[in-house]
C-alpha cells in the first residue's frame, strides 16, 4: 500500500500536466493580444484572433492591459479558457481593475491558439466596451465614457461632474482624488450588465457608485454608473444633485467602511448634494413629509435593510430622506465641520458594533437614544 501511494504521489506531482504547454502557448498569445490593445494595433490584434470588441475601446485611455490564464478546457483543437483580465485607465486607476473573462479558442494549422470570442465570465460583470463602441468625453475634473450616447449628451454629464467636484471638496475637504470617472451605458439594461445584477433592481435608480470599501490609495478608481433611463426623467437640479451625491461617495470612500451605516453614508451624500440648492425639507423629503403629516413619525433611524432595492419605492425614498435629515440636523445643531468629523469617526471605527455610539459620544457629546429623540423632533419641526 505504501508503494502504491508513493507512485500516485510521484505521478501527481512530477512533471508538467498535459495542458501545461498549451496553457503556456495560450498565455503567449494573450500577451501579444494585450500589447496590441495598448498599441491600438488592429493588425497585431487580428493575428491573435477575432476582432470582437477591439474597435469599441479604441478611444479609452488605457494605462495597462494584461491577461492571466487560470484554467484551460480542451476538446481537441477547440477549447475554452478561464482568464483574469487586469487593466487600468490612465489618470484614474491607481491599481488594476480585475475582471473574469471566458475565452473561446481554436487551434489553427500552425498550431497557434486563436481567440474566437472574449466575453465576461459567468457571474462576472460586463465591461462597457462589451456593450458597444465607447465614446470618450473629457471634462476639466472628469472622464465620461458612454455607449449609445451622443458626444453632446456626454458633454452635459462632464459639465455636471465638473461642477460636483468643487462642491464636494467645499463640504468634505480636498483629501481625495478630486476628479470622477462616469460610465453612461445605453439603458438600464446596460447599467445592470456593468453591475452584474438584474435590471429590475435599478429601474428607479438614477446612478450608483462602485468602489472598494475603505478606499485604499492603491485601488481602482470608483465608477459612477448612470442609469440613463431614470436620469433622463430628472430636471436640471435633480441631475446635478444626483451627480454631486455620487461624487460625494467617491470623495468619502476612504472613510466609508463596514462600520458606516447606510443612513449616514447615503444621508451625507444627499446632504452635500442638496447643499446650497435652496431646497426646503418638505421639497426634498416629500415621502417622509407625507408620513409625518399623517402622524406617522419614524420610531428609529433607517436600517441598512431599508435601503435595499426591494421594489418598495416609498420605503426606499423615506430611508434616503431620513438619513439626509439626520445629517442635516447634525449640520444645523453641531455645525458642518462637526458633521464631517462625525462621518470620519464612524468610518474609522474598527468594527460596526459601537461605531455610531462612540462617534456620537466623542464628536457630538450625545447618545444614540438622545440623538434619535432629537431627530424625531427635528422631523416634526421640519416636515409637520
Amino acid at each position: 500500500m505504501a508503494l502504491v501511494l508513493l507512485l500516485v504521489s510521484l505521478v501527481g506531482c512530477g512533471g508538467q500536466s498535459p495542458d501545461g504547454p498549451a496553457r503556456t502557448d495560450l498565455q503567449r498569445v494573450l500577451d501579444r493580444r494585450s500589447a496590441a490593445v495598448l498599441d491600438r494595433d488592429r493588425t497585431a490584434f487580428l493575428e491573435t484572433g477575432a476582432l470582437g470588441w477591439f474597435e469599441n475601446l479604441r478611444g479609452v485611455p488605457l494605462a495597462s492591459w494584461a491577461y492571466r490564464v487560470t484554467a484551460l478546457h480542451r476538446h481537441g483543437d477547440e477549447a475554452t479558457a478561464d482568464a483574469e483580465l487586469r487593466y487600468r485607465v490612465q489618470g484614474y486607476d491607481n491599481a488594476p481593475v480585475t475582471a473574469g473573462r471566458t475565452l473561446t479558442l481554436s487551434r489553427g494549422p500552425d498550431g497557434q491558439w486563436r481567440v474566437d470570442a472574449d466575453t465576461p465570465a459567468r457571474r462576472s460583470a460586463q465591461q462597457l466596451w462589451d456593450q458597444g463602441e465607447v465614446t470618450v468625453m473629457r471634462g476639466r475634473r472628469s472622464l465620461v465614457l458612454g455607449v449609445g450616447q451622443s458626444s453632446e449628451r456626454l458633454h452635459v454629464y462632464a459639465d455636471l461632474a465638473d461642477h460636483a467636484v468643487p462642491a464636494v471638496s467645499g463640504a468634505w475637504g480636498t483629501d481625495w482624488a478630486r476628479h470622477v470617472f462616469v460610465l453612461v451605458p445605453k439603458s438600464v439594461d446596460g447599467m445592470a450588465g456593468l453591475l452584474g445584477s438584474p435590471a429590475s433592481q435599478y429601474r428607479g435608480i438614477a446612478a450608483v457608485t462602485t468602489g472598494e470599501v475603505g478606499g485604499p490609495p492603491d485601488a481602482p478608481a470608483d465608477r459612477i454608473i448612470v442609469n440613463p433611463d431614470a436620469y433622463a426623467l430628472l430636471g436640471t437640479l435633480g441631475k446635478q444633485v444626483v451627480l454631486t451625491h455620487e461624487t460625494t461617495h467617491v470623495a468619502t470612500r476612504a472613510h466609508t467602511t463596514a462600520a458606516t451605516p447606510l443612513w449616514l453614508s447615503e444621508g451625507y451624500a444627499d446632504w452635500v448634494g442638496y447643499l446650497g440648492t435652496g431646497r426646503t425639507a418638505i421639497q426634498a423629503a416629500p415621502e417622509l413629509a407625507r408620513s409625518v403629516d399623517d402622524g406617522q413619525v419614524p420610531a428609529a433611524l433607517p436600517t441598512d435593510k431599508d435601503f435595499g432595492f426591494s421594489g418598495d419605492a416609498t420605503k426606499l425614498a423615506q430611508a434616503y430622506e431620513g438619513g439626509w435629515l439626520a445629517c442635516r440636523m447634525i449640520a444645523d445643531r453641531w455645525g458642518q465641520k462637526r458633521l464631517g468629523q462625525f462621518y470620519r469617526a464612524v468610518g474609522d471605527h474598527p468594527r460596526r458594533a459601537g461605531s455610531v455610539e462612540d462617534a456620537m459620544k466623542k464628536v457630538l457629546g450625545t447618545t444614540p437614544t438622545r440623538f434619535t429623540e432629537q431627530w424625531r423632533e427635528y422631523l416634526k419641526a421640519q416636515l409637520g
